[in-house]
């Protein structure tokens, strides 16, 4: 029966020395208890998994047990120690706080701690998310947890510290548990395996620390659902791993980074929809897609065989080669153009298909490279060929370019074919932009600009403007295109949140209106009122 637990309770520490990571913690607890200076209120804050509740357990055991806190019991239990795991002891209560939140449960409590224990040293109380619990409650508290009887211990545990009053924080000792190291939960997870007698690769152990993100109990919760997914006596390898968690390998993403970098719109795509069938949420993609960025500008200063485990020895290759042929600016603006994207995301229904216009507008903001092939596509952006108010406008941080996001039609930029005199516009405001399309006879482009666009800002090759879903689907591209040919550089057409000007349609409709007002207060007004009773001045439609 014992060997039917699940792994997470199985390997759920007795004692201060199975605490996995927490030995600071545990060495302080010890002496208090050992010196007999022990705290009226333990607080215990940390992330899941990293033993809250089993080091309020253990604390329990240590303040009752008939050994003493030196000898405490570790297999042939004694009768307080087995009541405790058995959650059965008459002197130690254990409550969660998120069912029994109000203050008829604190009211209980207070009285539990009236009377003095009945079979042990303590009465200890064990408040499990006490952050759940309600102000009333905690403030009913505050009185017992100042001075309470010799006799009584509280301990609490948090995930959220913030969220208890201010008063009962400065009642308790805190112990704040670190999340677990990927090195430390490697060595535990490899004991575990020994213990169980399985045969699992490091690299799959590696990939569940990765996964658990620094929590114990998660990551025997992976290794149980891995092993439980194996058949007998089976190897369990890397792959089979990744297939059960729904994990990708890293390298699809290094290897769609270096088809964005090529400018491959098909290669890139196809690589990102066989991450997504495999089970990859939007978010993790992105998320993980920032961590290799992170890797391409820092891999000079990592290890690969580092205690995060981010990366295996394929993987750290790859990046190395990577990094040669990029350069630092890339990587700036693809890190700052990926954060802006993530806020996007938040606005949009379908998440799976902006993550594909989010590569397609990658693709086109590809070209700050060392390697010198990429020099003599015309269609790439280059640091020779932009200049350097745009590369400026780019990296900056302020609102107006977080917010931009690259013009997703700039895909394939049509070939001009200049005529001999054809003349190099200078377009400094978005006036002098609508007079050239009347010059040009672009009425349609004319007629979104006026009626359609909202400005937020307008500078030399960098136009920034409000989300309109009235917009032309192709106003983008048509005013890309026309732009590079008027003005015979590439523009920046940025889509942003900020809520814009009102549209310079809008604006004559509000002139008029103003215009009107003013006549009707007039004299004229009045007079014509008097001659045509029903007179009405004229609205204009739209």
């Amino acid at each position: 029966m014992k060997n039917s637990k699940i792994l997470a309770l199985k390997y759920r520490p007795k004692k201060f020395e199975d605490l996995v990571g927490q030995s600071e913690v545990s060495k302080t607890i010890f002496n208090s208890i050992k010196i007999k200076k022990i705290p009226n209120a333990f607080l215990f804050h940390g992330i899941r998994g990293t033993g809250k509740t089993s080091l309020a357990r253990i604390v329990a055991k240590s303040l009752n047990c008939k050994n003493g806190v030196e000898n405490l019991c570790t297999d042939n239990f004694c009768e307080s120690c087995q009541s405790i795991i058995d959650s059965n002891h008459l002197d130690v209560i254990e409550q969660d706080c998120a069912t029994a939140t109000g203050i008829d449960s604190v009211r209980d409590l207070i009285e539990f701690c009236r009377y003095p224990p009945s079979t042990s040293n303590f009465k200890v109380l064990i408040l499990d998310e006490i952050q759940a619990m309600s102000k009333a409650g905690s403030q009913s508290l505050l009185k017992i947890l100042e001075e309470p009887p010799s006799y009584v211990k509280f301990i609490f545990c948090t995930t959220e510290i913030k969220k208890i009053l201010v008063t009962l924080l400065s009642r308790c000792t805190r112990f704040d548990l670190k999340r677990i190291k990927s090195s430390e939960l490697f060595e535990f997870l490899k004991k575990v395996v020994g213990l169980e007698k399985k045969a699992i690769s490091d690299d799959a152990i590696k990939l569940i620390c990765k996964c658990s993100e620094g929590s114990v109990r998660d990551s025997l919760s992976l290794l149980d659902r891995a092993l439980l997914s194996a058949k007998d006596n089976e190897d369990i390898s890397l792959e089979t791993v990744q297939n059960i968690f729904g994990h990708f390998d890293k390298t699809s993403i290094i290897n769609l980074l270096q088809y964005i970098l090529m400018g491959n719109e098909h290669d890139s795509i196809k690589i990102y929809r066989d991450i997504y069938n495999s089970g990859i949420e939007p978010s993790v993609f992105l998320n993980d897609f920032l961590e290799i960025l992170y890797y391409l500008k820092n891999i000079e200063s990592l290890k690969v065989n580092g205690s995060n485990f981010d990366l295996n020895d394929e993987e750290f290759k790859k990046i190395q080669n990577l990094n040669l042929n990029i350069e630092p600016e890339t990587l700036i603006i693809f890190w700052e153009f990926t954060i802006k994207f993530i806020e996007e995301l938040k606005i949009v229904s379908n998440q799976n298909i902006s993550i594909e216009m989010f590569i397609y507008r990658l693709v086109h903001l590809k070209g700050y490279r060392k390697n010198s092939e990429f020099e003599k596509n015309e269609n790439v952006i280059t640091p020779n060929k932009l200049n350097n108010e745009n590369l400026k406008n780019i990296v900056s941080n302020d609102n107006s370019t977080v917010n931009q996001i690259k013009n997703i039609t700039q895909q394939e930029e049509p070939k001009i074919k200049k005529e001999k005199n054809n003349e190099i516009l200078s377009i400094n405001s978005f006036e002098d932009l609508i007079h050239t399309c009347l010059k040009k006879k672009e009425m349609m482009l004319k007629y979104e600009l006026e009626t359609h666009v909202n400005l937020v800002s307008f500078a030399p090759y960098k136009i920034e403007i409000s989300f309109n879903e009235k917009l032309n689907k192709d106003f983008l591209k048509v005013l890309s295109a026309k732009l590079l040919e008027w003005t015979n550089n590439r523009w920046i057409i940025a889509i942003s949140q900020t809520k814009g000007k009102i549209s310079k349609k809008d604006e004559k409709i509000l002139e008029i209106s103003k215009e009107n007002d003013i006549f009707v207060k007039s004299k004229d007004y009045e007079v014509i009122k008097n001659l045509i009773e029903d007179i009405e001045l004229g609205k204009k439609n739209d």
